[in-house]
């Protein structure tokens, strides 16, 4: 079996007095059936996140890929937790792979949202700011729902963060 090491952010900023986070919302997947009509797809909303690239540390990787698929930089404030699944690719043979996913709570520092380059399109078709309090309805993934709840509760205890 396969690994894979990825890391990402839960990006927070207040907007009056409430916590917002940064998402993006996944490229729509063409419908491969033969002879399927034509369907809206609810958009897949997710929190940044990417591979771990040889030599760089999970936490370098979380920031990166928070600027790469949403325009905006952050700081850390902490580590959330990892999230461990297995998953089988639909590419490649059907590989199956564990995967951990470093996830932090990050501080948004500058920027516009969903100011990316044009080749991340592929990967993001858009990012925008959404109430944190809202990520359990919003969020697409169990996991990232459960990072989002994380921060949730960080930044009630924390609240000078």
């Amino acid at each position: 079996m396969l690994r894979e090491i990825s890391a990402g952010g839960v990006v927070v900023r207040k907007r009056d007095g409430n916590p917002w986070m940064a998402v993006i919302e996944l490229p729509p997947q063409a419908d491969r059936s033969a002879g399927s009509p034509a369907r809206k797809a609810k958009p897949v909303l997710a929190l940044p996140k990417g591979l771990v690239d040889k030599g760089e540390k999970p936490v370098e990787t979380a920031l990166r890929e928070v600027y790469e698929e949403t325009g905006v930089t952050a700081e850390v404030i902490t580590k959330l937790s990892d999230i461990k699944y297995i998953y089988t690719r639909s590419w490649a043979g059907g590989e199956r792979v564990f995967k951990i996913v470093s996830f932090y709570l990050m501080r948004y520092l500058s920027g516009r949202i969903n100011d990316i380059a044009p080749e991340m399109r592929i990967e993001v078709a858009r990012a925008q700011w959404v109430p944190l309090a809202d990520a359990q309805k919003l969020l697409a993934y169990k996991g990232e729902r459960q990072m989002a709840q994380r921060a949730l509760e960080y930044l009630d205890e924390h609240p000078e963060d």
